[in-house]
This record gives C-alpha cells, structure tokens and sequence, in this order.
C-alpha cells in the first residue's frame, strides 16, 4: 500500500469517527478521566436515566477545592436514598458497609468535614471511588449528589 492511500485511508477513518461523535453528542458526552481515583482514561456518558448502585454516574461539579464549578466528575453510585450514612473512628460507611477512610486534608492541604451522617434523601447519590485520596461524597465538600446535576451513566471506553 503506497503512502498516499494509507494516509487517505487513516484520514477517512478519523473523519468518521469525528462524524460520529459529532452526530451522538445529543445522546452522549466523551469526557477524559484526569486522575487516578478510576481506572479508565476515556468515557462515554450516555446522558440521562435511572441509576442503581454500582454504576458509574457523571455530574457537573458545583465548584470548590481546587476544580471550577461545571468541571465533570465521575464517581460510582454507593448510596441510594434511604441508605444511612456514618462517619465515625475516620470511616466512612453507607448502610454499615465501609466506603473508605475519611482524611483531614485534601492532598493540595484543604481542609476536610467528614460527610452529614443520617440517610440520603429522596433525589441524591452518595458516590465514591476505591481510592482513598478521592474527593467524593465522604466529604461535605461534595456531599450527596442532587439528580439535577447528574449527566447520566458513564461507560469506560479505554
């Protein structure tokens, strides 16, 4: 295969793939993971839907710590409403299971309030991630997650 037909074939294959996402945009954001608190580096958000424990939503920051507001997070779902939250001995657990330890500074030194104990209310998410270091819903920085500003469900692409 001579240069000029790979290059116009590698051309033509990145150009349907722009047309592509172009014409899903209604229907789907692609955002890019930035830290390490999820494995993943690229999502697809398919905007929209019901959530269940477990799935990984995407929602639009309300701002604060180091991250302006409307910058996209994505964490997964550990609480539903009606699920109890509590913040005792430096864990924090949902309905008994424990979501991980609750640390007294971020890691660029803001400071820390352990999440609201009590339970989720109608409309909210309690998200995290495995890691320790995530700023997720441990923290009343972020607190539970109001359904107005979930995207919807993310998908890891790669």
């Amino acid at each position: 295969m001579n240069v000029k037909r790979l290059y116009l074939s590698v051309c033509g294959g990145v150009a349907a793939v722009a047309l592509l996402a172009w014409a899903s945009t209604p229907y789907v954001d692609y955002t890019v993971n930035l830290t390490h608190s999820l494995p993943g580096t690229a999502y697809a958000v398919q905007k929209g839907g019901s959530f269940s424990k477990g799935d990984l939503i995407a929602f639009r920051w309300h701002g604060g710590a180091t991250y302006p507001a409307g910058v996209t997070f994505i964490k997964r779902v550990v609480g539903m409403p009606g699920d109890r939250v509590s913040t005792t001995a430096g864990i924090c657990r949902v309905n008994g299971e424990v979501i991980g330890p609750l640390k007294p500074t971020t890691r660029a030194g803001i400071v820390l309030t352990p999440a609201r104990d009590g339970p989720i209310r109608a409309g909210e998410y309690f998200v995290a991630t495995d890691s320790p270091d995530s700023l997720d819903s441990r923290y009343a920085l972020v607190g539970n997650i109001q359904q107005s500003a979930v995207i919807g469900r993310a998908h890891v692409l790669f």
